[in-house]
């Protein structure tokens, strides 16, 4: 299945006329070109139902809440969605985003809870060996460079030492990793392929952090 040209250029028509009129006159189009996009959401999360177990997929609504938001245009100019990890036992989820110039995907743990966050932080702390391993293998490097994307503090976050060797990754809010896409490959035979092959290279860190998220700092199921 291949993504189509067209949604970008319906996107792209929304972005310079973001209002409620314009939208009603082409409704009838809106319907047929997310009817498309979520097919192909459809065929991401059969490719990765042959590999991992997913829980859930959301879909996400074009309509914006605009309650508490300077921006006050009704409508995003891009197509998302998620598809989340099955149980207990499997952390992490991924993430797909659509639109020309600004398409990307992204997997790992976006604002993770606060006992989640400070678990992560002191296994860091302990011993950081497994996670460098996984930022310098180079099949993660291949679709995600060398780092986690995601939010940081300035300094060391309370209790911990701002001088340990390891605290760029311990002052992480977030550990995701982001592979970005030209519209080129977007619109390529193969970007359904790519999405995969990428979503495949996130395993070992998924793996690494279900197995560090599912114990205590002495190794003993939480579950």
């Amino acid at each position: 299945m291949q993504f189509k040209e067209s949604t970008f250029q319906f996107l792209n028509q929304l972005s310079e006329n973001n209002n409620r009129d314009w939208f009603a006159e082409h409704k009838s189009e809106f319907d047929a070109v997310q009817k498309e996009v979520k097919q192909f959401y459809k065929a991401v999360q059969e490719q990765l139902e042959q590999h991992d177990e997913i829980e859930k997929h959301k879909f996400f609504r074009i309509y914006r809440d605009v309650r508490f938001s300077k921006d006050k245009t009704p409508y995003k100019t891009h197509f998302a969605g998620s598809f989340s990890r099955n149980g207990a036992h499997l952390r992490g989820g991924y993430y797909l985003r659509l639109k020309s110039g600004e398409s990307f995907l992204a997997g790992g743990f976006w604002e993770p809870n606060k006992d989640d966050l400070f678990r992560i932080r002191k296994e860091i702390e302990i011993d950081a060996a497994e996670f460098r391993e996984i930022l310098a293998d180079p099949e993660f490097q291949k679709y995600f460079g060398d780092k986690f994307e995601g939010e940081e503090l300035k300094t060391a976050p309370k209790g911990f030492d701002k001088t340990h060797p390891d605290i760029d990754l311990i002052r992480k809010k977030g550990y995701i990793a982001v592979r970005n896409f030209t519209d080129k490959e977007v619109l390529s035979k193969n970007f359904l392929q790519e999405i995969d092959k990428s979503y495949q290279a996130l395993r070992p860190f998924f793996d690494l952090m279900s197995s560090v998220l599912t114990t205590n700092l002495n190794g003993e199921s939480l579950l």
